[in-house]
């Protein structure tokens, strides 16, 4: 192959991590081609490319899960490889089987790894095999529930329910009394199917007070494998992460390497290629396990490259186009600490509801060490139709404390006018007293923040006099219109869903 690594890339998503792509594809050179939907015309991410493809309605299965639709798009384009991001068709076999079939190279691994690891279940049978420390529970999944309740017996309640295909959440239940099983088993099941199209499920112990910690690896075609420390991931809202950090401050040096060492073997038993990321629950007495791989870039990537000066995208693309790692594991180190939160466009005073609407303005903070990845700018249309995250705010400092402080002035500074964020109810997290000791386990937010107060009556009084300026700026509109089509809303009819100051939680 030339210097060249490809001489364009298809990047088959949208949003923040199709920005996150081309903008790696330009750092090697490499021209780029988004593809958008209905929805996402004249977006961020389809402008950032060098080209861009209509795929279909605003849909996924009509558009970015179209797999034909995808292959059609990079062969127009003439391009010689696609990345499909996270999300949609990332971790689907079926899309690696297509490009090989076109012709075209899948920035990924390969389809029997994405189904091996892609099913819990069969994963954690590998996982046994290769000497891989795994949580007690079930092997394979069964449909009487009695075997359920005799697992459950045997690992000791409480005990976690889990789809064997899937993540982001979805079919998991936690049981704490035998009592609960069985209508616990039939909800899992149901959301599993809904979410899957397989209602396969199986159990394990829960373990309380845990942590979530994961491993970044990375591994060629020509043997080498690598991990490029941890992440940790324990501030989660209904199984979902929305506050990111590393290093751990629960890891010390020797659980690190251990961790380390494991999750490279994890990679290796599953002959795994490319960019991916191994999970484990870290318990008190500091005892991991196995949770799975997932086989893609994972959301949170982008603070790993700031404590260790990596461009995991990059290598990505660099191990498809067949090339060695330009790391070595002795090379590696940590520098410092590195924060992410998610932005999600979320209604904090209404359970978190996703918030719609069109964003009126928009700003980003600035300065060393702040980072933002985002697919949306001033005149983004929010919709229902994907998922409601926005942006990844990232800042990196000496250390952790100072890392939380830039974390709360840069969440202050970002802006939006339009839709409700979770920038405000993020700032609580990270102010609260354990958050801050370190006491960052799964359970923080039912834990900590389940009582979450909101300045209900200070909202209402700022909703009132923009209501009020509202009112007068669309009589002033309609009458300069001279009788034309007045604006279909106001910013009072629209209140719900907008993001007035710091002061007021959203």
């Amino acid at each position: 192959m030339s210097d060249k690594l490809f001489k364009k890339i298809l990047v088959a998503n949208r949003s923040e991590i199709a920005v996150r792509v081309i903008n790696a594809c330009r750092v090697l050179g490499i021209s780029s081609v988004a593809v958008y939907s209905e929805a996402d015309r004249g977006s961020k991410h389809s402008q950032a490319a060098d080209e861009a493809v209509f795929v279909g309605p605003p849909p996924p299965r009509e558009s970015y899960l179209d797999i034909d639709k995808i292959i059609n798009a990079a062969q127009e384009t003439g391009c010689d490889a696609i990345h499909p991001g996270y999300g949609f068709l990332a971790e689907n076999p079926e899309l690696p089987r297509a490009c090989a079939k076109a012709g075209i190279v899948f920035i990924g691994p390969s389809p029997e790894a994405m189904l091996l690891m892609g099913n819990k279940i069969e994963s954690r049978i590998k996982m046994v095999d290769a000497g891989v420390p795994l949580i007690p529970g079930m092997t394979a999944s069964a449909v009487d529930p009695a075997v359920f309740r005799e697992a459950a017996e045997k690992a000791g309640y409480p005990v976690m329910i889990k789809a064997a295909a899937g993540g982001g959440g979805k079919g998991m239940r936690v049981v704490y009394e035998p009592d609960g099983l069985e209508d616990a088993l039939a909800a899992a099941q149901r959301e599993a199917l809904n979410a899957f199209n397989d209602d396969t499920v199986y159990l394990e112990k829960y373990i309380a007070n845990a942590r979530h910690i994961e491993f970044q690896v990375l591994a060629d075609g020509h043997g080498n494998c690598i991990h490029i420390f941890e992440r940790e991931c324990s501030i989660q809202r209904r199984h979902q992460k929305i506050v990111e950090e590393t290093p751990s401050v629960a890891l010390d040096a020797d659980l690190r390497t251990r961790m380390g060492e494991t999750a490279v073997a994890v990679a290796k038993a599953a002959d795994y290629l490319s960019a991916g990321t191994v999970e484990f629950l870290v318990d008190e007495n500091g005892g991991f396990y196995f949770l799975e791989m997932n086989t893609r870039i994972q959301v949170e990537h982008p603070i790993t490259e700031m404590v260790t000066g990596t461009d995991l995208v990059v290598e990505q693309i660099r191990i498809a186009a067949g090339r060695q790692l330009s790391l070595k594991q002795s090379e590696l180190s940590q520098r410092g600490h590195a924060i992410e939160c998610r932005i999600y466009a979320e209604d904090g005073e209404n359970n978190f509801l996703p918030s719609t609407g069109k964003i009126h303005h928009y700003s980003e903070p600035t300065g060393p060490g702040v980072r933002v990845d985002s697919g949306v700018m001033s005149g983004t249309e929010i919709t229902i139709d994907y998922d409601p995250i926005m942006a990844k705010l990232i800042v990196h400092a000496p250390d952790r404390d100072s890392a939380i402080t830039k974390m709360i002035d840069a969440l202050h500074d970002y802006k939006v006018l339009g839709v409700k964020t979770s920038k405000n109810f993020m700032v609580e997290v990270l102010k609260h007293p354990a958050f801050r000791d370190g006491a960052t386990y799964t359970n923080f937010i039912e834990t900590h923040m389940s009582e979450r107060t909101t300045n209900v009556e200070a909202y209402h009084s700022l909703a009132a006099a923009v209501a009020s300026v509202a009112s007068l700026t669309e009589r002033q509109i309609a009458s300069v219109g001279g009788g034309g089509e007045t604006l279909r809303s106001t910013p009072w009819q629209t209140l719900g869903s907008w993001e007035i100051g710091d002061s007021i939680n959203g």
